[in-house]
């Protein structure tokens, strides 16, 4: 077996997650975009070889020990276990009581108000979070310091999003700091910080976003393409704004003159007004799973069993289902595993940022179940015929279940709609799929 991250990229187990960058101690590795999805790029030249090593042992996409690790940091006596959601202390609803968070975030503004309470009653220094850089569609990753700067990373991003080189700027800074990323990037960084004690000691928090699985650059590029909007006129993206469950938000236009992100109704107002910008509004449940469908996923999505993020200390996304489907603005679900993050919740609460009740395990997990009941049946069976193909698959600590027949069925037809997804001669079939819409 190789001893370097060529092992995962060389058996199509990345998951680009960007992590395996900075823990380098030669600086061999790079990440570049590669057929639409984040690679590590390895200079053979620098690196050490079986001697190191270190680069393998942070990489999420090769598998993961989900009950070892969460039964070694997730030890309070009142902690409870469900077969989806993991070990657990309390399971909530809830949502931000700035207006403005609220109706701008993808679900509740939940992650965004909290960390602006942790950061303004100086519990952390900083937190790590997604935002887009000055093309206003690529995600960059940096650590926010302040209210204006979570603000700015609000938002889902349904794109490839790789978190390199700010885990190493955390390790160098002094203070406290809260890690907000994916399932796949949670494993990482617990992982590093297993083998790097000043990550370790700067880390006081790891928040997940449930993620039932990614999208390559390619989805991005179809919607761009689908709609008719060239990327270079673009002055402000979102897969999610405007309410719950949002809207796909595009304002384009305007020749090279720069427009403010629309994050408050006045800034908006002022966007929608001028006669030289075009405004793009599709409401989420009509584009994201009958456009993109599974066109734009990566094959080792497919594999994951981590809906919730089970490594993570506090894990957030939707509750679309009654009687919260009813709220239009935004309701945020999260999970907490530790009594201090539970306790942080209760008191950010009676400061009044956030509004918090309880919710059961059954409607949590039944919110989210188009996705999570199936999905560790239908990674078994991607993972047999992967097998069966003589490919390398993930290996974790807990068990997959068995799959069905329509599991299988399900996952070739995936397959076969990933084969377009890849080749943008064939996005036609795409486009006659997606008519009219």
């Amino acid at each position: 077996m190789l001893n370097n991250i060529t092992y995962t990229v060389k058996n199509n187990l990345c998951t680009g997650c960007g992590i395996c960058e900075d823990v380098c101690p030669k600086q061999a590795i790079s990440i570049v975009r590669i057929h639409s999805e984040y690679r590590p790029r390895l200079d053979k030249s620098l690196c050490l070889g079986n001697k190191c090593g270190r680069c393998l042992k942070v990489c999420p996409g090769v598998g993961v020990n989900l009950v070892s690790i969460a039964k070694e940091h997730f030890v309070d006596s009142c902690t409870k276990e469900d077969k989806y959601i993991g070990r657990y202390i309390g399971l909530h609803t809830g949502y931000s009581l700035d207006d403005a968070i609220r109706y701008h975030s993808a679900s509740g503004g939940m992650v965004s108000q909290f960390l602006i309470y942790l950061l303004e009653k100086n519990i952390i220094d900083g937190a790590l979070v997604t935002g887009y850089g000055d093309d206003h569609i690529t995600p960059i990753s940096y650590i926010a310091r302040t209210a204006d700067e979570v603000i700015n990373a609000q938002s889902s991003k349904y794109c490839p999003v790789a978190l390199n080189k700010v885990g190493n700027e955390i390790a160098r800074s002094e203070g406290k700091f809260v890690v907000v990323g994916t399932p796949c990037h949670i494993q990482g960084f617990r992982k590093r910080a297993a083998i790097d004690r000043r990550f370790r000691e700067h880390v006081v928090g790891y928040f997940s976003i449930y993620c039932s699985s990614g999208r390559t650059f390619n989805g991005q590029d179809y919607i761009f393409r689908h709609y008719g909007v060239k990327k270079s006129n673009i002055k402000y993206f979102a897969y999610r704004d405007e309410g719950c469950l949002g809207k796909l938000t595009i304002l384009h236009g305007g020749g090279g003159e720069e427009f403010p992100s629309p994050r408050t109704n006045s800034l908006s107002t002022r966007c929608r007004e001028s006669e030289s910008l075009q405004k793009i509004s599709i409401p989420f449940t009509s584009y994201y799973g009958p456009m993109l469908r599974s066109f734009f996923k990566p094959h080792r999505c497919l594999t994951c069993i981590d809906h919730y993020g089970e490594l993570a200390d506090v894990c957030f996304g939707d509750i679309h289902i009654a009687p919260y489907d009813k709220d239009e603005v935004g309701i945020s679900s999260w999970i907490t595993r530790s009594e201090y993050w539970e306790t942080q919740f209760g008191n950010a609460a009676k400061e009044g940022y956030i509004k918090m009740d309880d919710v059961s395990a059954q409607v949590l997990n039944d919110s989210q179940a188009a996705m999570l009941y199936p999905k560790k049946r239908r990674a078994q069976a991607v993972v047999n015929m992967d097998k069966l193909m003589g490919r390398k698959t993930p290996v974790y600590d807990k068990l997959f279940e068995k799959p069905r027949i329509k599991d299988y069925i399900s996952e070739i037809v995936c397959l076969a709609q990933q084969f377009v997804g890849r080749r943008k001669y064939l996005w036609f079939l795409i486009d006659f799929i997606n008519k009219g819409k």
